[in-house]
């Protein structure tokens, strides 16, 4: 899979200095290039971004509105573009609106009403996620009253831009401390959103419920109690995703809004395959469940391995498995594969770990396995 950091190639330099010369009296295309190309191949994707905002910013003209003008002229001519969609002779979209929505940010937080208006076009062909941020922490009222509007526009990538934008723990992007600590000037813009006919919407507004959740669980608790009520297949889709890490949690008000009650259950196991994994292998497991119960129960299964750290204590990480629904009496057995592979995110240590259960967040069984590392 090609680096991120390569959506951001000379290439690119080049054919925004391209767009530039033709909207710029005297630039000088020669050495904007050569201001980026010097540094462009020894950074990653975020400095890559940087680097190009910073050398853009300084070949632009300094008044803001002739500048702004520039960067509006240099724009794809098309909207509702992906992701992946390279710049062109026609004009810049994709990975190549990164930089320049960071020019907007560095330059323009005099002047709200223009520079949320140029980021507003931007997104259109990318995303300007990460630089309507700095508004929102300079003058979170004004910013939001000035996006509260793009609820309706007719672009889905504005629309997004709204829950997305605002998100208070947004990936790679500047906390919004404000929001972290009370989420509540946004509800009103995500409920807006919470049945946009497109999923990518959609999907915005479960992330941004996910990190609100990391912060104000029964907040977002309450949140899907009431979006749940004669809500339609997408809405349900979309506050089970929002609601993803509470349930693997096993918040109690959150499982009661999904219906998922205390588990009335006899459980066997889990039995382990074999007492000795070797690194790079995988061992099973199996368990069987008996309903208890008096009436017909909806069972929501994940599995904890229980990974010895440095220290050697154990640390559970949470996997999701099944769902099944278990009339009274009734008995099911089932079987589970888990590989321990390499991966960047963990560092294994020999010794024993172990696998347990969680039903409805209620934890269940517990069994030890050894761990047998490959010696040096």
């Amino acid at each position: 899979m090609e680096p991120f950091k390569n959506n951001l190639s000379p290439d690119l330099v080049k054919c925004l200095a391209s767009h530039l010369s033709r909207h710029l009296d005297r630039f000088d295309r020669v050495s904007f290039e050569a201001d980026i190309l010097s540094e462009l191949e020894s950074l990653e994707l975020k400095r890559r971004a940087a680097l190009v905002a910073e050398v853009t910013d300084r070949y632009l003209p300094g008044d803001l509105g002739e500048r702004f003008a520039v960067l509006e002229a240099v724009l794809h001519p098309e909207t509702e573009i992906a992701f992946d969609r390279a710049s062109d002779d026609r004009g810049m979209c994709g990975w190549g609106i990164l930089p320049l929505t960071m020019v907007v940010s560095r330059c323009g937080l005099a002047d709200f009403d223009s520079s949320l208006a140029l980021l507003k076009e931007m997104t259109k062909r990318m995303t300007a996620e990460f630089d309507v941020r700095p508004f929102l922490a300079k003058d979170q009222e004004r910013a939001l009253g000035i996006m509260s509007s793009w609820v309706a526009d007719e672009n889905t990538h504005v629309r997004r831009l709204v829950s997305e934008g605002t998100r208070p723990r947004l990936p790679w992007g500047m906390r919004l401390k404000r929001l972290v600590e009370d989420p509540s000037p946004v509800l009103p813009l995500l409920e807006a959103l919470r049945d946009d006919p497109e999923e990518y919407v959609r999907r915005s507004v479960a992330n941004h419920l996910n990190d609100i959740a990391k912060d104000h669980p029964d907040l977002v608790a309450g949140l899907a109690a009431s979006w749940l009520k004669g809500a339609d297949r997408n809405r349900q889709k979309l506050v089970r995703h929002a609601c993803r890490s509470l349930i693997k949690q096993g918040h109690p008000a959150t499982l009661e809004a999904f219906g998922l009650n205390p588990p009335e259950i006899r459980l066997e196991g889990p039995v382990i395959g074999t007492e000795k994994v070797r690194y790079g292998e995988q061992f099973d497991f199996r368990v069987a469940l008996t309903s208890t119960g008096k009436a017909v129960q909806e069972l929501v299964l994940d599995y904890l391995v229980h990974f010895k750290k440095a220290n050697g204590t154990l640390a559970p990480k949470v996997f999701k498995w099944t769902k099944l629904s278990l009339v009274p009496g009734e008995t099911v057995s089932l079987t589970r594969n888990h590989a321990i592979r390499p991966i960047t995110t963990r560092t294994y240590y020999g010794g024993t770990q172990a696998v347990s259960l969680r039903i409805n967040g209620k934890d269940f069984g517990y069994s030890e396995f050894e761990l047998v590392m490959p010696e040096n």
